[in-house]
């Protein structure tokens, strides 16, 4: 085991590859569907994917439009002349022996994402992405002496996004690539499901003790955050262990097993001259026009950076702004953004509604709680209602999270909500004469406590409260119970 001491003495520098998979309907360079979560193996496929004597392929004009959205996502404009190449090697899921990539003309060149960590900001570049067709999948059954080969997914459309060596800790490197999930996701570029391989990444990690580089491995198809930052760990663990002990680094390519939580040797690590790149005689090069580059600037969303700077205005803590952010895209029947902007202008309802949402239907959601099927109009009244109630002392906070979660859940919503709050017992009671009865016998009951209070502990004036609260049901108005508190014990 690696000591804190001998980490401090190497410095990892940290660079990741990612499959985005984009969302068309149908393949690179043939006309067949682009799900293949569920279809049955080699459903999905035409004379293309096989690579058939004679099959040409024709690009598909949908990618160019994502693959420029994704080039805005990335803080920068798509390249106005690309090409595609072909990249050789020898597999059973790559029938044709090649497969058709970008090289040195990618239709993104440059760009930038920005990671927030310990609230310092840091900005990760990008050096390429480009544009490929993705193989098949080869199985390898256990047990047997023979391996299937599925080729739904040959052919699928995938951006790949390349990172500057700008990462230095796996924690830089889990946040990059939840960044990245996140701008891909709002692009709409991508379905980007990490499950089913829609987002994929490959992790090269170097260490040196100086600032010279080392040399890299690479880890593939890592499919969840935590397994990026588990990967990065282990490998910049293993290889200072490798060098403290006079050993070498061996440049290769590396899997992740997940249940192990360690990376294994898979492959040596090829070199692009191994890949014997040429242009692809089939396919024209790809020419934007200012016209399709300007027209989609200006249909792109408001993106993850800026959403913040708006959330933030409002005092809202940056551990609830990344849950906004997270769950305005995890359904897209259901807006929590758009609800917070419509009363930007009243930033206390903005804040109401984003904690309500933060602490309340958010969590029910992912508990997977039955909720009314509602119009986002329809949940932007009811808030709105419960917020006045709140706002004019009627409603506490704890009510006010009861009120919503009945209203969320009901089967029919009530025609009148503060009469229905008031049929729940759950209006909060401001009348001073019937409050300080309650404070009365509270003080009664407690004689040490209004000791304790008149003594100079005032502290103590919480657990009267709360019994107070106890005693009315929750009904009493806390502010008004913290007065009469005061008054009746000559404070």
């Amino acid at each position: 085991m690696i000591s804190s001491k001998i980490r401090s003495k190497y410095k990892a520098t940290i660079g990741i590859e990612c499959h985005v998979q984009l969302k068309t309907k149908t393949k690179l360079f043939s006309a067949v569907g682009n799900d293949a979560r569920e279809a049955p193996p080699n459903t999905l496929v035409s004379h293309i994917d096989f690579g058939l004597p004679g099959a040409l392929p024709v690009l598909n004009q949908e990618v160019l439009h994502l693959a420029t959205r994704a080039a805005f996502a990335l803080g920068t404009k798509p390249e106005k002349f690309s090409k595609f190449d072909r990249k050789h090697y020898f597999y059973p899921d790559l029938p044709k022996g090649y497969q058709i990539s970008q090289f040195d003309q990618p239709i993104i060149a440059g760009g930038k994402v920005t990671i927030d960590l310990d609230s310092k900001t840091k900005n990760i570049g990008i050096t390429r992405a480009h544009l490929e067709e993705d193989a098949g999948k080869s199985t390898h059954l256990v047990g047997q002496d023979f391996s299937l080969v599925d080729l739904n997914r040959a052919g699928t459309p995938l951006l790949e996004i390349v990172s500057e060596p700008d990462i230095s800790s796996s924690a830089e490197a889990k946040a990059y690539a939840r960044e990245l999930y996140l701008l891909m996701r709002y692009a709409d570029v991508s379905d980007a499901d990490l499950y089913y391989g829609n987002m994929r990444f490959d992790v090269n990690v170097s260490v040196s003790p100086n600032n010279k580089l080392g040399t890299r491995t690479e880890t593939k198809n890592l499919n969840s955050f935590r397994s990026v930052e588990k990967a990065v760990d282990y490998e910049i663990y293993r290889q200072i262990e490798v060098i403290e002990k006079g050993q070498r680094i061996i440049q290769e390519t590396r899997g992740w097993n997940d249940a192990k939580q360690k990376t294994f040797s898979q492959r040596s690590k090829e070199n692009a001259d191994d890949y014997r790149y040429m242009p692809d005689p089939d396919l024209p090069p790809v020419v934007l026009s200012n016209d399709f580059v300007n027209k989609i600037s200006k249909e792109m969303p408001v993106m993850p950076g800026e959403w913040r700077q708006r959330l933030e205005k409002l005092g809202l803590d940056k551990s609830h702004v990344e849950t906004l952010l997270e769950a305005e895209i995890e359904d897209s029947q259901t807006s929590y953004l758009p609800l917070i902007e419509m009363y930007i202008d009243n930033p206390e309802e903005s804040k109401f509604l984003a904690n309500v949402f933060v602490n309340l239907e958010i969590p029910m959601r992912r508990d997977k709680q039955t909720l009314r099927g509602l119009k986002d109009a329809e949940r932007a009244e009811i808030y709105s209602l419960v917020y006045k109630l709140v706002s004019n002392n009627k409603l506490n906070s704890t009510n006010a999270k009861i009120l919503l979660t009945k209203l969320l859940t009901a089967d029919v919503l009530p025609n009148n909500i503060e009469d229905y709050a008031k049929q729940q017992g759950l209006i909060q009671v401001s009348d001073e004469a019937a409050i300080s009865k309650i404070v009365k016998q509270v003080i009664d009951d407690n004689p040490k406590a209004a000791a304790d209070i008149k003594k100079g502990e005032t502290k103590v004036i919480g657990f009267l409260v709360g019994q107070v609260m106890k005693a009315s049901k929750g009904q009493a108005n806390p502010e008004i119970t913290k007065k009469l508190i005061h008054r009746q014990l000559g404070l």
